[in-house]
């Protein structure tokens, strides 16, 4: 598989100790782990947050010396925060992006923004604005997306949806998408990797039955699979 994604040695002092990482083109990689073992805190190295050590090179370009319509071709970061208030059109929230107008009407369409395309951002719901957030890292077909829970405040229909649309978008492209996580079962179900991050550290990485069924998911998590389901090693 050729790499779309070399990172070497990038780093977030106090968060995110010095690591470096391949992503294959068409590829779907799945960020898991704990609460602070430092997924969003790659995340941020990657998209140049933060002031990161190390190197990017992302389809073979360094995105932090590319203007920004270049930039948002190359790569589009979704952050986890849904908190936004914008007395602003959920459109021209998606329009944000750089996008072009086939473009937008496009990612709205994949994810059925369409009735509430000129509705204020302030006054829609959080699993709304959740949907134009993505739409609008979607619209501009970046080489890379960078997305930080993006199910969160969905409901189950469109947490479903999620991992059905990523697919259709990165599978057999030229792109790829490295997807933070809470939910181990729903990242293996559509990731090709997933990635166990702790304490600002990559702990292991493989394909999700080796990842899931490996050491390190009692090691970082403190649960274990019984029967199917997952259970704290210590009640």
């Amino acid at each position: 598989m050729t790499s779309l994604l070399r990172a070497t040695d990038i780093a977030l002092p106090g968060r995110l100790d010095p690591l470096s990482l391949e992503i294959g083109r068409g590829e779907i990689v799945a960020l898991i782990g704990p609460n602070g073992s430092g997924k969003t805190s790659l995340l941020h190295a990657l998209a140049g947050i933060g002031r990161p050590a190390g190197k990017v090179e992302i389809a073979g370009s360094d995105p932090s010396r590319l203007p920004p319509p270049k930039r948002t071709r190359l790569l589009s970061y979704l952050p986890a925060t849904r908190d936004l208030h914008w007395p602003l059109a959920a459109r021209d929230a998606v329009a944000l992006s750089g996008a072009q107008d086939e473009e937008i009407d496009r990612a709205m369409a994949a994810l059925e923004l369409e009735s509430f395309a000129h509705r204020r951002m302030d006054r829609l719901s959080t699993g709304e604005r959740s949907r134009i957030l993505l739409a609008r890292a979607l619209a501009p077909l970046p080489k890379l997306l960078l997305l930080d829970e993006p199910t969160a405040n969905l409901d189950p229909l469109w947490q479903l949806r999620l991992g059905a649309l990523l697919t259709s978008e990165i599978r057999g492209t030229p792109r790829a998408v490295l997807v933070a996580m809470h939910d181990l079962d729903a990242a293996a179900a559509f990731a090709d990797r997933l990635i166990v991050m702790h304490e600002g550290r990559i702990a292991a990485m493989g394909n999700p039955a080796s990842v899931l069924d490996g050491p390190a998911i009692p090691a970082v998590f403190g649960i274990t699979r019984v029967e199917g389901k997952w259970r704290p090693i210590r009640p």
